[in-house]
């Protein structure tokens, strides 16, 4: 029962994290700044009480090793939301964090001097060709209406900031490994002072994030809360900023959850497929373009996704596992 509801809380989590996320960017495209720094400042919050314990525990990794995980954290955070304001697509979004793997790889090979088997290679091919796809598919529907010309180099400063994000947190991901090898694993105590270390770089976007809030209060009231007199009068926008902050602590903690309950293929078995589902969603229920261009790239970008995990062969193995037998026999 563990493992399955680690799985549901998965999928209700992270898919309907995805939802408040695309409700906020289709009204204000540009609140990166204060999306992340709600959810760094919620993550805060939770680590000093349950993680700390009101700073009763003590740290096991140094402060002075995480400031650069800390910099490299903040960095790929703020440019992921960020992008939205730069006529980035929801799909297209999903579609390019999925590319993760390619990063991984490129710099496995720079940094570690890292060695893969023709698989690998073969993953990162479709992985990259299924992303340019959907890349230049996303781009004629952004030349479409108003200033053609402006229109695409906007949208192209997006896709610059989202592979900026993607090969500085395949970096990161680097480094923290190389932390954890060095002090031991300590992923609750790493996930509350990356958040926790990074909020004075949010100094930086303060006119952003004081702008942005003010367009929140502003905002219209749900009328679906309009029977609760509590409710009634909140702002939209701060109950889809609540709502997203919320659903990525569940989704990150289900996530968390689901890996010391099932094996690493279950683990990336549901997290594909809970993209794939988002991904549908976004298409059907926001009504975001999407072709047979995108169709063909989403197809090879997960399908090089499960190539790369060795999703089949796990899979064959597992079932070809002889059966232990029970004491009785």
């Amino acid at each position: 029962m563990g493992a399955a509801t680690a799985i549901f809380m998965v999928f209700v989590g992270c898919c309907s994290n995805v939802i408040f996320l695309e409700f906020l960017v289709q009204d204000e495209p540009a609140c990166g700044n204060l999306l992340t720094f709600a959810q760094f400042v919620f993550i805060t919050i939770e680590g000093i009480i349950f993680t700390m314990d009101f700073g009763r525990k003590k740290n096991v990794i140094p402060i002075k090793d995480y400031l650069i995980l800390v910099v490299m954290f903040f960095l790929v955070n703020v440019t992921n939301n960020m992008a939205f304001g730069f006529k980035i697509s929801m799909p297209l979004h999903i579609i390019f964090r999925s590319g993760g793997l390619i990063a991984s790889i490129v710099m496995g090979v720079i940094v570690m001097g890292k060695k893969y088997s023709g698989a690998k290679y073969l993953s990162v091919f479709m992985i990259t060709s299924g992303t340019i796809i959907c890349t230049f598919a996303s781009a004629e529907h952004v030349e479409e209406g108003g200033d053609a010309s402006s229109n695409f180099l906007t949208w192209l400063s997006g896709i610059a900031i989202l592979t900026f994000a993607l090969f500085l947190s395949a970096r990161m991901g680097i480094y923290q490994e190389c932390l954890y090898t060095k002090h031991g694993k300590h992923p609750h105590e790493a996930l509350f002072f990356i958040h926790t270390l990074s909020l004075p770089g949010f100094i930086l976007a303060l006119g952003s994030i004081l702008d942005h809030a003010r367009r929140f209060s502003q905002s219209a009231p749900l009328p679906l809360l309009a029977p609760f007199p509590i409710l009634a009068h909140l702002p939209r926008l701060w109950i889809y900023l609540a709502g997203n902050v919320l659903t990525q602590y569940l989704c990150v903690g289900s996530v968390f959850r689901l890996t010391s309950e099932c094996t690493a293929l279950t683990v990336t078995l549901v997290l594909t497929l809970r993209k794939f589902m988002s991904l549908v969603f976004s298409i059907l229920y926001f009504r975001n373009p999407f072709t047979m261009q995108h169709w063909v790239g989403t197809f090879m970008v997960f399908a090089g996704t499960l190539i790369f995990t060795d999703v089949l062969g796990k899979a064959r193995e597992a079932l070809a596992r002889p059966e232990p037998r029970s004491k009785t026999e």
